[in-house]
Formats: C-alpha cells, sequence, structure tokens
C-alpha cells in the first residue's frame, strides 16, 4: 500500500463546445487528459509535457481552474490523489473551425471530443469532479 500523495494536472480543452477529454480503451471510462506532476516540476509545465508525450498536441496552459482531492480504492490499495486542472489552449487552431484530431501515443488511452451537453450522459472520472465538470459546462455554453 502506497502513503504517498500523487499530483495530478489535468487539462480542460475546449472547442466549439465540446471537451477533449481522455477515455480508458480497456474499461471505456473518460478523464481529463494529464497525468503526474515529476518532482520539482511546476504543474503547468508537467501538463504540457504530458500532452506532448501522451498525444503529441503543443498546448499553452492557462489560469488554474480547480484543485480536486481524490481517495479512492485500487486492487493494489488505496490511492490518494490532489489534482490541478487547468484552462488549455491548442497552440496550432484550425483556420477553418474544425476540431483537431488527437491520437493518443500509448495503447491504454484514446482521446474524444465529448460534447459540453453529453457530460452528464458519460461515465467520467473521478465521479465527484465529473459534477463540477457538468455544472460548469452550463456556464461554458451560455459563454460561446
Amino acid at each position: 500500500m502506497s502513503s504517498q500523495i500523487e499530483i495530478i494536472t489535468r487539462g480542460v480543452m475546449i472547442h466549439n463546445n465540446f471537451i477533449l477529454l481522455c477515455r480508458n480503451v480497456k474499461n471505456g471510462y473518460h478523464f481529463l487528459p494529464g497525468g503526474h506532476v515529476e518532482f520539482g516540476e511546476p504543474a503547468s509545465a508537467a501538463l504540457a509535457r504530458e500532452f506532448i508525450e501522451e498525444c503529441g498536441l503543443p498546448l499553452a496552459v492557462g489560469d488554474l481552474l480547480l484543485t480536486h482531492e481524490h481517495i479512492y480504492a485500487r486492487k493494489s490499495g488505496p490511492r490518494h490523489e490532489v489534482n490541478l486542472v487547468f484552462h488549455v489552449e491548442h497552440l496550432e487552431v484550425s483556420t477553418s473551425g474544425a476540431r483537431v484530431r488527437v491520437e493518443s501515443k500509448e495503447p491504454k488511452i484514446e482521446f474524444d471530443w465529448i460534447a459540453l451537453s453529453e457530460l452528464d450522459k458519460i461515465e467520467l472520472r473521478p465521479t465527484t469532479m465529473r459534477q463540477w465538470l457538468v455544472e460548469r459546462s452550463v456556464k461554458w455554453i451560455s459563454d460561446r
């Protein structure tokens, strides 16, 4: 059992009322893209690094939107993570307005653009972060 607290950095990327999410290929649930912060690494730099490693997508990391603590059970024992969720923008925006295709470099995940209006219909983890995203999506839709 690990007694460490993991620091996870995640990104919210929205384009034309769609949000970019990762999908666990084996189990089908979605989550915000990102990954672990390494010791001594700023969270925003870790997020930019994770996007490059996972899908090759260059991005600009914006404001911190949410700090979210999550404790859950795994087969290997309990996990405790603190998620730092940032607004992110793709640096190579399409002039046509189309969403960029995001291809995974890792076999265990895929990337999906999900309509903000559909967030309440998918399995999104952690579930407590899902509620925040669903509530925020109403504002994001109305702001556009």
